[in-house]
Order: C-alpha cells, then sequence, then structure tokens
C-alpha cells in the first residue's frame, strides 16, 4: 500500500506527486501545491483543507512551489502534519512517470535559468537540472510496459534539456522500438534546436502538436517580461515548424495585461493568435507574485486586466472552432482515451463509436458537436 497525491498545477507537478505518494506509507496524502499564480496558492491551501475534512485521519504532507516560496505559512495550517520543502541543489537523478488514461507524463527536467520578471519558478525549483539520459531511458520504458501508448516529456523548460532536446528525442525514439507516440509539453520556441528541427520533418512517431511559451505579442511587453525572443521572432519560429511539417498545429501560453501594457500592446498580442496560428491557447490574466520585479512595476487596472484575458479567450475560442469545422472531411489519427472519447495529434478531442480505450486508429470526421468533433471508422 502507498499514499495518494493530491497534484496541482502543471504536469510535472503531477508526476512529481505520483512519484512522492508511492513512496509515502498507506494514510499518507500527498499535497503537491502550485505557486504559478495567486490564484494557484488559493486552490493549494483550499485543497488542503479540503483533503483534511474528507480524510479526518490522514497524515497529509505538502510539498511544491508554494511551500518552496512560502513555508511558514503552510507550516501554520492547521491541517498540516508535515511541510516537505525540495532541495534544489540536488542533481536529479531519476525521472518521475505519472500513466493518466492511456498517457504518461515523463518529467525530464527542472529549474530554470531565467529570470523573466512575472515569475518565481526559478526561486520555487532552484537552477535548470536534467535528469540523466539513461534515466529518463529507463522511465520511458517502464511507462511503455505499463501500457502507456503515449509519452509525454515534460519539465519546467524541456527545451533547456543538457545536450539538447532534440538529440533526447532522437536517442529514445531510436533506443525503444516499443515507443509508438511521443509528444513534448511546452517548449520557449528560441531554444527549438536543428536536430528536434529535423525530427519534427521526419519522424512521424514524434506528435505534430508544439506548444511554446510566447507569453505575449508585443515587443516592449515582451521587453519588460525579461523574455528572450521577439514578436519576429515567436512568428519565425512557428514558420519553421510548419515548414518542417505543414499540418502541425500550435498551441501557446498568453499573459493579459501586464504591467504598463498598452492597449495596443494587448491588441497586438491579440493578433499573434493569427500570426502564429494558435488553435489552443491558454490565458492567464496577469497575477502579480510577491517579490517579483513585475509586481513592482505599475499596474493594469484589474478589470481592464480581466476585460482583455476574456477578449483574448474569446478570440482564440472563436479561432478553434473555425480550425474544428475545417477538419471535418479530414481523416485524422486519433487516440482513444475512453471508450467513447479519443484525441488527435492535434490536441482535438472525437466521439467515435466503436474503439475502445486505447486503441489508436485512422478515423473520417464527419462532423462537431461544440467542442467535439464527430468521428466515424467508414
Amino acid at each position: 500500500m502507498s499514499g495518494t497525491a493530491i497534484s496541482l498545477g502543471c504536469r510535472l507537478n503531477f508526476a512529481e506527486g505520483e512519484t512522492l505518494a508511492a513512496a509515502a506509507p498507506a494514510g499518507t496524502i500527498i499535497v503537491n501545491s502550485c505557486a504559478v499564480t495567486g490564484e494557484a496558492v488559493r486552490q493549494s491551501r483550499q485543497a488542503i483543507r479540503r483533503a483534511r475534512l474528507e480524510n479526518p485521519a490522514a497524515r497529509i504532507v505538502v510539498t511544491g512551489c508554494a511551500v518552496q516560496l512560502e513555508p511558514e505559512r503552510f507550516a501554520a495550517m492547521s491541517e498540516v502534519d508535515e511541510v516537505r520543502p525540495r532541495d534544489n541543489a540536488v542533481p536529479l537523478r531519476s525521472a518521475a512517470g505519472l500513466l493518466h488514461k492511456v498517457k504518461s507524463f515523463v518529467a525530464v527536467q527542472t529549474g530554470c535559468d531565467h529570470r523573466c520578471t512575472f515569475c518565481t519558478i526559478w526561486q520555487a525549483r532552484g537552477p535548470s537540472r536534467s535528469v540523466p539520459y539513461a534515466a529518463v531511458r529507463d522511465a520511458v520504458a517502464r511507462e511503455v510496459d505499463r501500457g502507456a501508448r503515449e509519452i509525454v516529456l515534460t519539465g519546467v523548460d524541456i527545451t533547456d534539456y543538457q545536450g539538447g532536446l532534440g538529440r533526447l528525442c532522437q536517442a529514445l525514439l531510436a533506443d525503444i522500438p516499443a515507443l509508438e507516440r511521443l509528444r513534448l509539453s511546452s517548449l520557449d520556441s528560441v531554444e527549438i534546436d536543428k536536430a528536434l528541427l529535423e525530427l519534427i520533418a521526419g519522424e512521424p512517431r514524434l506528435i505534430g502538436h508544439f506548444h511554446l511559451s510566447l507569453q505575449a505579442g508585443d515587443d516592449l511587453v515582451l521587453k519588460r517580461m525579461r523574455r528572450r525572443h521577439s514578436r519576429a521572432q515567436s512568428v519565425a519560429a512557428v514558420e519553421a515548424i510548419r515548414r518542417a511539417r505543414p499540418d502541425a498545429t500550435i498551441g501557446a501560453d498568453l499573459i493579459a495585461g501586464f504591467p504598463t501594457e498598452s492597449e495596443e500592446a494587448a491588441l497586438n498580442t491579440l493578433r499573434l493568435l493569427d500570426d502564429c496560428d494558435i488553435v489552443s491557447a491558454h490565458v492567464f490574466p496577469f497575477s502579480p507574485r510577491p517579490g517579483t520585479p513585475a509586481a513592482r512595476m505599475p499596474q493594469v487596472e484589474r478589470e481592464v486586466v480581466k476585460g482583455r484575458a476574456a477578449r483574448l479567450r474569446a478570440a482564440a475560442a472563436e479561432r478553434r472552432v473555425r480550425w474544428l469545422d475545417g477538419l471535418v472531411g479530414s481523416r485524422q489519427t486519433v487516440l482513444m482515451e475512453s471508450d467513447a472519447v479519443g484525441r488527435t495529434d492535434g490536441e482535438a478531442q472525437v466521439r467515435i463509436d466503436g474503439l475502445r480505450r486505447g486503441d489508436i486508429a485512422r478515423i473520417a470526421i464527419v462532423g462537431r458537436d461544440g467542442g467535439h468533433l464527430l468521428g466515424t471508422r467508414a
């Protein structure tokens, strides 16, 4: 028997939480907290209270990014038995894995060497560290043996993997023939290397959906965020991906209402949806994190931030509907996540009868119902 995990935030957190829970005694609840926004911290505290209410006899151990930044605040919660900060100075020796439905998320990297002005992750997770290749290979092989039909490589900044992300993917695909599908989590567009572009162009087992950490579409805002790319470089990165694989789909993280953002700057980010052909956008209203440079900059009024985020989400949703409609009449490869719903390589959900969870099939797209496509094997 082992413990259970309650994880918040990114897939890296979920993979790490499951690994910690597997090593914990029965009756232990590991809460792996998130600090990416103020709302994430609030949700972490709420999850702790709910866990205690539902499991009065459990031992609750709290770890993760929010604990790393505010250990005393979490230690003061009456529901918490132990606060367990990470030791960010310890080199990574193993890769955490999480089997979710028919996919496994394998953590290959953590930490960050960059200093974006809005972010606390570099404080919470320490410097960038990569899992040695042999440990990654063993973890991926183990997850494939457990039944994973698709492996998703995850981390804080996987494009910063030591030795190059492209070379890592090449080695995994060469060394593990049973690895049917390899997908990448969020990428820093300026670190997409030649080896990765070669794989995008010529390796069908590398799934052609790429989620980019773009954050904004205005050069002055990007400079004040201390991002390492310009608007033109974002567009060029997408063009390079699409040259390598014309049917690739693009997702992106975008922040609305960054301090000092003008209406024209906000519109530049809105236009980036079209310029980068983004069909899956994660939009975050700016949330000032204590101690960051961005928190000390002149803030945009909160209602304006919310309005810009809503506008950006609405435009992204409209683009996604148009993209989904454009897939009607095409044939798509679908990985079934349940007996009724699968997902295309481009991250579109499809309802289809006659297939089972874990099946991979080439199907015809015959319609759309809301946010789902409708498919048939005919």
